[in-house]
C-alpha cells in the first residue's frame, strides 16, 4: 500500500473539511471524478506555500536522478523521517493527498480480491505525504510518496500496511513549514485516524487497470473471489 486510492469529490468538499478560509484556492464545484488514481500520473496535492495553502498537481512517484529504478510510491512513516532519502522531504516538503478512499488487495493463493476501503461517515480523507517542494514547479519524477502505517484490528486481514490518514484539524500543522520534523513525528503517532473509523467492501476486479474509471469502480461486489 498504497498504489491505488480515489479522488471523486469536488475541491471544495475538501477544502470545507478542513475549515480553510484563507488560501490561493479558487472555488471549483465540478466533481474531480478520479475513481482509480494510478502511480505516475499527476494527483492533486495539498500544500503551504508563501503562507497558504493550496492544490497542485503533483506527479505520483518519487525517483530522483540517480534512482535506476521504478520510482517509489509510498515511505513507511515509521522510518521516513529519519531516511537518508526521504529525510529531506519529510523536513521541507510534507503535503496532503485529499481522498475518498483506497483500494487494496487481499490475496488468497493465485487470486486477488481488491477491496475498497473509506471513512464509515464517507468524509474525506487526508493522506500524509512528503515530496520535492515547491509543489506548484515541475520536478520530473521527483514528485511525491504517501506515508503508509502498519494495520490493525481487522484491516490487516486484507493488507499489513495502510496509508497514513491524518484527522483534519491535524492537516494544517503538518503542513506548516515551521512544524519541527520531531512534532511532524508526533503529529503522525498521535493524529492518525484508527481502523475503527474505517469500513470496507469488496470490489471489482476491473480496479486493477488503471484505463478503467468510474463509479462502478467502487460499488459492492456481489460475488467475490476470496
Amino acid at each position: 500500500m498504497c498504489g491505488r486510492f480515489v479522488q471523486f469529490q469536488n475541491r471544495d468538499s475538501y477544502y470545507d473539511a478542513l475549515g480553510v478560509a484563507d488560501s490561493d484556492y479558487i472555488h471549483d464545484p465540478e466533481p474531480i471524478g478520479r475513481y482509480n488514481v494510478a502511480p505516475g500520473t499527476n494527483v492533486l496535492l495539498l500544500n503551504m506555500h508563501n503562507g497558504k495553502i493550496q492544490l497542485d498537481p503533483v506527479y505520483w512517484g518519487y525517483g530522483p536522478e540517480w534512482w535506476d529504478k521504478q520510482p517509489l510510491i509510498n515511505a513507511r512513516g515509521e522510518t521516513a523521517a529519519n531516511s537518508r532519502m526521504f529525510k529531506p522531504l519529510w523536513h521541507h516538503g510534507r503535503a496532503i493527498v485529499p481522498a475518498d478512499g483506497w483500494f487494496e488487495w487481499k490475496r488468497n493463493g493465485s487470486k486477488k480480491q481488491p477491496y475498497f476501503i473509506y471513512h464509515k461517515q464517507r468524509e474525506p480523507l487526508f493522506f500524509a505525504a512528503i515530496g520535492k517542494a515547491p509543489f506548484h514547479e515541475q520536478h520530473g519524477h521527483e514528485g511525491f510518496l504517501i506515508i503508509t502505517s502498519a494495520s490493525n484490528e481487522g484491516m490487516v486481514d486484507i493488507h499489513d500496511r495502510r496509508p497514513l490518514v491524518l484527522t483534519a484539524s491535524a492537516v494544517m500543522e503538518w503542513l506548516q513549514p515551521d512544524t519541527s520534523p520531531e512534532r511532524a513525528e508526533a503529529i503522525a503517532h498521535e493524529a492518525a485516524l484508527p481502523e475503527e473509523d474505517f469500513e470496507w467492501h469488496a470490489v471489482s476486479t476491473k480496479v486493477g487497470s488503471p484505463h478503467n474509471q468510474g463509479k462502478e469502480l467502487i460499488a459492492v461486489e456481489k460475488d467475490p473471489i476470496v
